[in-house]
């Protein structure tokens, strides 16, 4: 009769034996260094179509890499079938080090924070002048992230045919971020598209925007669908043949050397994984107006040294205020 708790020995333990020709286990990880460089260009339920060279490379995440996820804009490493042929599939053994990522949460009361984009050199944040009317807390959330996660904003203003863009380029003047504005004409005859083009060269931008606003419509116009088709029918990773900005896209722009991430249409953008402390860094000429600030500093309180720095004449007091008012977005929501 076999034993069992505190009664059990080893003559009760079942053990496998070594069949001749089988190999111990090991903790040693495989290095790859025969693997593949590729980028991510889109994901859907674990499946993960990558570029490869000149081939698109459906692909899944390989189990060693345990809970971390590659993302839109990663570059990594692969093994397995490199082919790009139907129904293969390669593996995805290490995700590079990122150079940026873009980060938000569900709400400012959400722990878990999700990253959207990686590798990205710019943020264009897109926002209609009128219908639906300019929502600068969202814009304000956005920016705050982009400086968070080391990407270059850049403001796309659409429809400036029904509402001019004086206001909302005066309450962002002094952060001196690169603009464009377009109206829905220009965006159906391609000059807006152009002009948007000139900011894209050479990097890889990601666009985000509230529903409404025209960014999916500036995305297909900087993108058209035949070199859409040309990527080798990256939009049938979604499972329905095309792309519906439920997850992001990236897609090449071979007449500028750059590439455009579209993302999903943004309703909320949670800002609870942002350490106030790196918003900062996006403002150099008050960084070094804060080696007199008490420890912890919010920048808005009354010991800070912003105040006094400011006064002696070493930067604006509009930046001050603008910096203020983006760190504040934390504690407000964008409907405030």
């Amino acid at each position: 009769m076999r034993r069992y708790g505190k009664h059990t020995d080893e003559d009760d333990i079942r053990s496998r034996p070594n069949r001749k020709g089988n190999r111990p286990r090991t903790h040693i990880r495989p290095k790859h260094e025969d693997a593949a460089e590729g980028m991510v260009l889109t994901v859907d339920r674990g499946r993960l179509t990558c570029l490869v060279e000149d081939r698109v490379v459906m692909a899944m995440k390989a189990r060693e890499l345990g809970r971390k996820a590659a993302v839109v804009g990663d570059r990594v490493a692969l093994v397995g079938d490199l082919s790009g042929k139907k129904d293969t599939l390669a593996r995805i053994v290490r995700i590079e080090e990122r150079s940026s990522v873009l980060r938000r949460t569900a709400d400012d009361d959400d722990p878990f924070e999700r990253v959207v984009v990686a590798n990205a050199d710019q943020l264009a944040i897109v926002t209609a002048l009128a219908d639906p009317e300019p929502r600068p807390r969202l814009i304000d959330r956005c920016l705050v992230a982009a400086f968070d996660g080391g990407l270059e904003p850049l403001l796309v203003m659409t429809k400036s045919d029904l509402a001019p863009p004086d206001k909302l380029l005066e309450l962002y003047g002094a952060l001196d971020i690169p603009y464009v504005v377009t109206s829905r004409e220009e965006l159906a005859d391609g000059g807006a598209a152009d002009r948007v083009r000139e900011q894209l060269y050479g990097r890889v931008t990601a666009f985000v925007g509230h529903s409404g606003v025209g960014k999916t419509t500036l995305v297909n116009a900087l993108v058209p669908e035949e070199r859409r088709r040309s990527t080798g029918h990256v939009n049938a990773v979604t499972g329905r043949g095309r792309h519906t900005t439920t997850s992001a896209l990236a897609l090449p722009l071979t007449e500028v050397d750059g590439w455009v991430i579209d993302t999903p249409g943004v309703r909320s953008f949670g800002l609870a994984h942002i350490d106030p402390s790196r918003v900062i860094h996006a403002f150099p000429d008050l960084e070094s107006g804060t080696e007199g600030c008490p420890r912890a500093c919010s920048h808005d309180e009354q010991d800070c040294a912003l105040d006094e720095w400011v006064a002696q004449g070493h930067a604006d007091p509009a930046r001050l205020y603008s910096l203020r008012r983006l760190l504040a977005t934390r504690e407000r929501t964008e409907g405030d």
